[in-house]
This record gives structure tokens, C-alpha cells and sequence, in this order.
């Protein structure tokens, strides 16, 4: 499954990022690597997958 991530800096230092195609999938981390990590678990828990999932930023 293949989704596409909108990405900001947030106030805070931390990257806050968006799944376009999942408005609900909404998170945070301190480094790109974590946000992925973070935007992956964010669609598993929506999608009800654990089926490979790929972030374009």
C-alpha cells in the first residue's frame, strides 16, 4: 500500500506529518526516520493492516 505524507516543523522542533489519503493519520517525531516509523503505525492502526506499507514524502 502505497501513501503520500505532508510534512511540517512544528513549534516544538518535532516534524508533525499527514497522510493525504488518511486525513486521521496524524503524528509526530523528533527525526524523519521516527515520523515515517510513526505515519506507518498511524495507517496499520486505521486500515486495520499489517501489510506492507510505503510513505512518500
Amino acid at each position: 500500500m502505497n501513501f503520500t505524507a505532508t510534512i511540517e516543523q512544528g513549534e516544538n522542533g518535532w516534524l508533525v506529518g499527514q497522510i493525504n489519503e488518511l486525513p486521521a493519520a496524524i503524528t509526530q517525531g523528533k527525526t524523519l526516520e521516527d515520523l515515517k516509523a510513526n505515519l506507518v503505525d498511524a495507517v496499520q492502526l486505521i486500515t486495520g493492516t499489517k501489510d506492507a506499507i510505503y510513505i512518500c514524502i
